[in-house]
């Protein structure tokens, strides 16, 4: 095997391996008689078939793996012996892409070396350490925010109706020119109105609904929706209302804390 440099220019790195033919051939051979013990074949006894014939039989299947445990083996050694640290991934190209059985194996390797970074001596560096205090009044608005994020919902009187910030939990099928749709549909889904996290419009629709209602929701997918079947496409939505929720913001406490991973 043959490792030629290139490149070097900076960081820039190139190599030319070639894996001779002679190289190949022995790790097919290598490779066959690791299997032959546990190879059987009709006419002979397992671990008996003559290498010949196991060659012919299975040596087009083993060039392959041979090739690239030649080429990752060359490159490990290059690697181990130069020290170098590629930045990333090695590129590597065949070059002869004519190649065929009896060929010698060419290959382009290219990479950017990661730098070597000297010691540096740190025993006369100090540092200053900065200590910002959060004013009260920004302690306040986190906690709020954290506790907006907390909330919970609770049912509603299955009388009433839902209001803008409520939780309504519906099923619901979607279609487009009365055709049913992939991702169109769901069951028990807990849909937060003012969320704007269904298609504009869709939440709007639902206020004013009661458990037990029935609603049609009409509305366009945006041109740039993502899946573009139904960008800019006209579709309505079969709802069936099974409850209705109000929010309930969560107490700032040593609970809630325990929510977001903090002991108090």
């Amino acid at each position: 095997m043959q490792v030629t440099e290139t490149l070097n220019e900076g960081l820039k790195r190139g190599y030319a391996i070639t894996v001779t033919a002679a190289e190949l051939d022995a790790k097919v051979n290598e490779k066959l008689a690791e299997a032959q013990p546990e190879i059987e074949m009709k006419g002979f006894r397992k671990g008996k078939v003559p290498m010949a014939l196991l060659k012919k039989q299975f040596g087009q299947r083993m060039i392959g793996e041979a090739m690239q445990e030649s080429i990752d083996g060359a490159m490990n050694e290059h690697f181990e012996k130069s020290g170098d640290r590629p930045a990333m991934q090695p590129d590597v190209k065949m070059t002869n892409e004519d190649w065929k059985e009896g060929d010698d194996v060419s290959v382009d390797m290219s990479y950017e070396a990661l730098p070597e970074i000297p010691e540096v001596d740190l025993s006369g560096v100090t540092l200053e350490k900065l200590v910002v205090k959060a004013e009260d009044e920004a302690v306040t608005e986190a906690l709020e925010n954290l506790a907006e994020n907390a909330k919970e919902f609770e049912a509603r009187d299955e009388a009433a109706v839902s209001e803008d910030g409520d939780q309504v939990v519906i099923d619901f099928l979607g279609k487009v020119d009365g055709e049913a749709f992939d991702g169109g549909a769901a069951d028990d889904y807990p849909l937060v109105l003012g969320s704007n996290s269904f298609i504009p419009g869709f939440e709007e629709q639902l206020v004013g609904v009661k458990a037990g209602d029935e609603k049609d929701v009409s509305v366009t997918f945006p041109e740039e929706y993502q899946a573009e079947h139904l960008a800019g496409k006209e579709a309505v939505f079969s709802c069936t209302i099974k409850e209705v929720k109000a929010p309930k913001a969560a107490e700032i406490n040593d609970e809630m804390a325990k929510k977001f991973g903090a002991e108090d």
